[in-house]
């Protein structure tokens, strides 16, 4: 869909302000956790030219709509509207992978159980292959089940179904994610976005949660599984990324537990076994719904050893760097059909990484 063109300019330049160490756009005022204390970006690194240069490439190459980044728990860069709620995409992922944590160590949820054992079928029939696989197997997307999802978003490249066995061969699917969740819910009998709130949300401080917003979707005819998409601002996605950072605690409190935080960014899927499913050299390996940059890709700066990232269409993320101690929260809102491209992010990156491993103190 088109639109007017001052319409459009009159959006970004809303959305657009921006600085170092600032507060984004505000929109109405939610009194529900805490802002972020300022830092001062010199201490990473960044001075203001360095400051500028980065928020230029956001208005000129991305459509970015709110980006945070945090050191050590303080705002040294913002951009854009921190408040704004929109659409995270894949990174609902991400988030529920956190969430298993607290269910698979009470015993509530068993990740050793197979899809037949589960009763789970879908329209049209599981093959007896497909039925193999394990709750384990759905959340390191090594199901083997290439069922249709009820969503769009797939790796391209899917193998015939029936042609690997369950465990042996790493494809980002949404059919194994949307099943995820659906039997995040069949084992705990809670609602996904309640037992998010419950569970992890009401301890951090979200600042612009609204349980309304939350609804699941998909189309219901090709798969009984539904998407369960979140929508956050990016001050509460920044959240998400700072308590993973500090390995599920919370101001003294463990929210999910470090073991856990452990488990889910450990690496089930190689970087060749990546590369090999999307035939391309990338940068990551992948974890339990988290992407792992990983030390052999060439492009990844030393100084993303261990770092992490939650990834969603349209230009959303949440990426931890235990290095550096930060935290980045990078929001493209999709009104008006806005997108930032994944390799544009990088970029983006890159670029901050830069600055921050020749300048820091």
């Amino acid at each position: 869909m088109k639109i007017n063109s001052l319409l459009y300019a009159a959006l970004t330049l809303s959305l657009l302000l921006s600085g170092c160490g600032t507060g984004g756009g505000k929109n109405e005022p939610r009194p529900v956790g805490e802002e972020w204390p300022e830092g001062d970006p010199k201490e990473y690194g960044l001075d203001a030219g360095e400051c500028k240069t980065l928020e230029n490439f956001l208005i000129d190459s991305t459509h970015a709509t709110g980006v945070l980044i945090l050191g050590s728990g303080k705002e040294i860069f913002s951009f854009g509207a921190l408040d704004r709620l929109s659409y995270i995409a894949s990174c609902r992922k991400s988030v529920l992978a956190m969430m298993y944590g607290k269910y698979v160590e009470n015993g509530t949820i068993d990740l050793s159980k197979t899809l037949e054992e589960l009763g789970v079928d879908d329209i049209g029939g599981l093959l007896p292959i497909e039925k193999k696989a394990t709750v384990f197997d759905l959340i390191t997307a090594r199901s083997g089940c290439y069922h249709p999802a009820s969503n769009s978003g797939d790796n391209t490249n899917k193998p015939e179904r029936g042609t690997k066995q369950p465990g042996t061969y790493f494809l980002y699917n949404n059919w194994d994610f949307n099943l995820a969740g659906a039997l995040f819910e069949q084992f705990t009998g809670k609602d996904i976005y309640d037992a998010f709130y419950e569970d992890i949300g009401q301890y951090i401080g979200l600042q612009d949660w609204n349980r309304e917003v939350h609804v699941k979707g998909g189309d219901l005819s090709v798969s009984r599984y539904p998407s369960y998409h979140f929508h956050f601002s990016t001050r509460d996605m920044a959240r998400i990324g700072y308590l993973m950072l500090r390995h599920g605690n919370w101001n003294g409190r463990q929210i999910v537990s470090e073991d856990w935080c452990k488990r889910i960014t450990t690496e089930y899927s190689t970087w060749e076994e990546v590369n090999e499913s999307y035939n391309e050299e990338g940068r990551y390996g992948y974890g339990m719904m988290w992407w792992l940059f990983d030390d052999k890709s060439k492009d990844n700066s030393p100084l993303l050893h261990g770092a992490y990232t939650a990834r969603g269409a349209m230009g959303q993320y949440i990426t931890v760097i235990p290095e550096l101690d930060m935290v980045i929260a990078f929001k493209t809102d999709r009104i008006y059909g806005r997108t930032t491209s994944h390799k544009t992010y990088l970029k983006f990156l890159d670029q901050l990484l830069s600055f921050v491993g020749t300048d820091r103190p």
